[in-house]
């Protein structure tokens, strides 16, 4: 077991991350369904690729499989106005406190919220309440919606490195997720409290795509970048997404709680309830 583990650290990390990442993007945007037919069929080798909830369509290229769209009704939304849903199709990683500033990516690796924000003071809403880590793998739905009704107030990009995020990395890699590159999306919810959802990109994920800004981040577009945004969306309203699989780290304020049976290693779609809103909030 500690041999693969070896293995995978080394086929997926001790490789010119940035360098493959970039040619995966090339690749990806290879317009011809012959070459995308194959390289589905060699993906499939390797992971559970499921696409029968897909859209029905001939992929002309692989970033059009990463970023499939569902067919209408697949994953349905909970509507009560007090439950925080999940953004996406997750596994659920590490979760739980934030305690003097420090949240975990796994056992025995805890990292500074200020240090994946960027600034201090855009992880100080969060002292004292929670954070879910969600980690997407290579053959999910890579979508992400609004948790819930909302305003996107602002965006951060930060670039960085593209480590993996799989658990093998993060036991071995001291703060990765504050290495990679990263957005961090700020929301104000209709019901008043601030929450954050951080995509954390990882080796092979070409770019994040946010709708509200129509701007598509990359590792060849060097942050830090602001941008102010004041974009409403609905509850389940699709956000943007990633080109492979990732990560979304949800932070909360004080007063939110995790529905039972948010734990590590938990399968999750989007629109299932992940969290409760703070009594009298809603």
């Amino acid at each position: 077991m500690l041999l693969q583990e070896d293995l995978n650290f080394l086929l997926t990390n001790r490789i010119p991350r940035v360098a493959v990442t970039r040619l995966m993007g090339r690749i990806s945007r290879i317009r011809s369904r012959t070459f995308t037919r194959l390289a589905i069929a060699l993906w499939r080798l390797f992971t559970d690729l499921d696409l029968s909830e897909a859209v029905p369509q001939r992929y002309e290229s692989l970033q059009q499989c990463f970023t499939r769209a569902l067919r209408p009704g697949l994953r349905p939304v909970d509507p009560r106005p007090e439950v925080l849903t999940s953004p996406c199709d997750a596994i659920v990683g590490a979760c739980g406190p934030v305690v003097a500033g420090q949240v975990w990516q796994a056992k025995g690796f805890p990292y500074a919220a200020a240090d994946l924000f960027g600034q201090a003071e855009r992880a100080e809403p969060f002292e004292g309440g929670r954070f879910v880590t969600l980690r997407l793998t290579s053959s999910m739905y890579h979508r992400f919606h609004a948790p819930h009704k909302a305003r996107i107030d602002h965006v951060s990009y930060l670039s960085g490195d593209v480590w993996n995020v799989n658990p093998i990395a993060l036991k071995r890699v001291e703060r990765l997720f504050c290495r990679n590159e990263r957005a961090v999306i700020r929301m104000t919810l209709e019901a008043g409290p601030v929450i954050a959802l951080v995509p954390v990109a990882a080796v092979l994920v070409a770019s994040i795509r946010l709708h509200a800004l129509d701007v598509l981040m990359h590792l060849g577009w060097p942050g830090p970048h602001e941008m102010p945004c004041n974009a409403q969306v609905d509850k389940g309203e699709e956000m943007g997404w990633f080109e492979h699989g990732s990560t979304i780290i949800v932070f909360v304020p004080a007063g939110f709680e995790l529905v039972k049976g948010i734990e590590p290693g938990r399968r999750i779609r989007m629109g299932e309830p992940l969290m409760t809103l703070p009594t009298g909030a809603v």
